[in-house]
């Protein structure tokens, strides 16, 4: 299941793929040129548009090798991110644009500085005898969060930048929410027609929930015929 949404539009919409193939059937993020927030996926690097990467998957990820591999770096960086966080929303709720320059500079300082010691604590590479294939070779869950961070820089710190830009991309886990509660009640879908119908009718109520419908006005509208127009903008 694949959902794109906004504050004030959602889109769900079901694929057999979860990479390239699907969103391009989908058709969302070959035209979109904002800026998307999401976890870690590689296939969204391919499209040209702003990134951000959720800040929560950062959490889980960095608690994850700090609890299981005893990373105490991911520990670190749990901490810088959430301390970040309370400083962006402070900022916000006093009315600035970003977080100021000399304070964002000793975040950015900051964030480096546990990434140095986080790849200076990893053990180095062991060659493989006989390497098993061609391209990258195999790295631990810790080198693979560390060169994220580090490649990902601008898109993880963006959120300091411009105060508009959420921490996490939790609305997208929110529109999700209802898919999950059907598949704990019903179990998974027993056909295409039915997921499709699925998308298409939580998609609209969704959608007109955010937009301060009631939930009952925007069915009956559906079932006479004339179902409530979506603003695509608020206004």
């Amino acid at each position: 299941m694949h959902v794109n949404s906004t504050q004030w539009l959602t889109h769900l919409a079901w694929h057999a793929k979860r990479g390239k193939q699907a969103l391009e059937a989908i058709g969302i993020w070959p035209r979109f040129h904002g800026r998307g927030m999401h976890d870690r996926f590689a296939s969204y690097d391919q499209y040209p548009c702003q990134h951000s990467v959720c800040g929560a998957h950062l959490l889980r990820d960095c608690l994850y090798l700090y609890e299981h591999d005893q990373q105490v770096w991911a520990l670190e960086m749990h901490d810088l991110l959430l301390d970040m966080h309370a400083a962006a929303q402070q900022w916000r709720q006093c009315g600035a644009p970003c977080v100021p320059a000399i304070e964002r500079e000793e975040w950015v300082v900051r964030y480096f500085e546990i990434l140095g010691a986080g790849f200076a604590a990893q053990p180095p590479p062991i060659p493989e005898a006989v390497p098993k294939r061609r391209g990258r070779q195999k790295q631990s869950a810790a080198k693979n969060l560390l060169d994220d961070l580090l490649r990902r820089a601008e898109q993880v710190l963006a959120f300091l930048d411009d105060l508009r830009i959420p921490f996490t991309n939790n609305q997208a886990e929110r529109d999700l929410r209802m898919v999950k509660v059907q598949q704990k009640i019903a179990g998974t879908f027993r056909s295409e027609v039915g997921v499709t119908a699925f998308c298409h009718i939580r998609s609209y109520l969704s959608t007109m929930r955010k937009q301060g419908h009631a939930m009952l006005a925007a069915l009956a509208a559906v079932f006479a015929g004339k179902p409530l127009p979506v603003a695509w903008a608020p206004g």
